[in-house]
């Protein structure tokens, strides 16, 4: 008969084994873990994960191991390096270009912040002391559409 440390003991090995086996690709199915999928590979990486929890070794050296035997895509969350940051950051550095050339674009337009406030506003009705104060500040002029590449 089991005794109840030998249930805890038990419980925690499986919670481990679950929790590696959430975070590593079954390499035959590609899209599932291989808590997931009924692959054989699966079931062998599953059995080899709950072996190596009994024998001791910890989460770190389990996923050294698989990626080792397997490459680094069998793992769910890759490594954190220059090629993966390169991909990981890419959308902000081209978010950021855009942003610039459209900074640059309305900077060489001669766009004023207080022109376009007064755009924002033409058509609310103002207050006559708002009028009064208004009346020194000249209208913009119609923007014209400008392309990138004229010059000004």
């Amino acid at each position: 008969m089991a005794t109840e440390e030998d249930v805890k003991q038990r419980q925690i090995v499986e919670d481990r084994a679950r929790n590696i086996s959430h975070n590593v690709r079954c390499t035959e199915c590609g899209s599932q873990s291989i808590e997931d999928s009924q692959a054989d590979v699966a079931v062998l990486l599953r059995r080899l994960i709950r072996d190596e929890i009994k024998s001791g070794k910890s989460d770190k050296e389990i996923y050294k191991k698989i990626e080792d035997n397997f490459g680094e895509t069998v793992l769910y969350a890759p490594k954190f390096d220059i090629q993966t940051a390169t991909i990981w950051l890419s959308p902000v550095i081209v978010g950021g270009v855009a942003a610039g050339v459209w900074a640059y674009q309305k900077h060489r337009q001669g766009t004023n912040v207080h022109i376009m406030a007064l755009n924002l506003v033409r058509w609310v009705p103002l207050t006559p002391r708002d009028k009064e104060t208004m009346i020194g500040i000249p209208t913009p002029p119609l923007l014209t559409r400008r392309w990138w590449w004229t010059v000004k």
